[in-house]
C-alpha cells in the first residue's frame, strides 16, 4: 500500500491542511507588503527573504497533501485575497507596522506549531510531519525575531494591531482546519 492510498487520521488532515493554508497566507502577506513597499523599504531585503522561505514550506505542504491526499482549504481563495490585503495595508501604514504584522503572524504560528508538535511528540505519531513542522518553527521563530529587531514595537498602535492581526490569526487557524 503506498502512502497516498493510506487512509490519513482525521486530525493529521487537519493539521496538514491547516498548516499548508498558513504558509500560503504567509507567502500572500509578504507578497502585499513587497508589492506597496517594492524594493524601496528599509526592511524590504528581509521581507523578500522571509518571502522566499515561506514559499519553501508552502512547496513542502503542497507535496505533502499531494502525497497523501488531503485536501487543501476550500477558503484558499479567500486566504489569498485577505493574506495579501493585510500585508499591503500594514505596508501602506510603514515599515514597522509591516514588521509589527510579521511579529503578530509569527507569534501566533510558533504557538500553534508548538502546539502540534507537543501532540505529535506526545503520541510519537507522523515523524516526517513533525519534522517540517520544527524545521519551520524555527524559520517562523526566526522572523519574528527579525520583525521585533527591526522595529514592529514602534509601529503605530502596537498593541492593538498586533492583538488584532493574532486574534484574526487564530481565528484563521480554527477555521482553515475544517473547511
Amino acid at each position: 500500500m503506498t502512502p497516498a492510498s493510506k487512509k490519513v487520521p482525521d486530525h493529521i488532515a487537519r493539521m496538514i491542511r491547516v498548516d499548508q493554508a498558513g504558509e500560503f497566507g504567509a507567502t500572500r502577506i509578504y507578497a502585499g507588503q513587497l508589492a506597496v513597499m517594492g524594493d524601496r523599504g528599509p526592511d524590504s531585503a528581509e521581507i523578500a527573504g522571509m518571502a522566499e522561505q515561506e514559499a519553501g514550506h508552502c512547496e513542502k505542504f503542497d507535496a505533502l497533501m499531494a502525497r497523501r491526499g488531503v485536501r487543501p482549504t476550500m477558503l484558499q481563495p479567500f486566504w489569498d485575497r485577505a493574506g495579501f490585503a493585510l500585508g499591503a495595508v500594514t505596508a501602506l501604514i510603514g515599515p514597522e507596522a509591516a514588521m509589527a504584522c510579521t511579529a503578530a503572524v509569527e507569534t501566533e504560528i510558533d504557538d500553534h506549531y508548538s502546539r502540534q508538535l507537543d501532540r505529535l511528540m506526545e503520541t510519537g505519531e507522523d515523524p516526517e510531519l513533525a519534522a517540517m513542522i520544527e524545521e519551520f518553527r524555527e524559520d517562523e521563530r526566526e522572523h519574528r525575531d527579525a520583525a521585533l529587531a527591526a522595529g514592529a514595537e514602534r509601529a503605530p498602535a502596537y498593541p492593538v494591531l498586533s492583538a488584532v492581526i493574532r486574534a484574526g490569526c487564530r481565528a484563521a487557524i480554527g477555521i482553515s482546519q475544517r473547511i
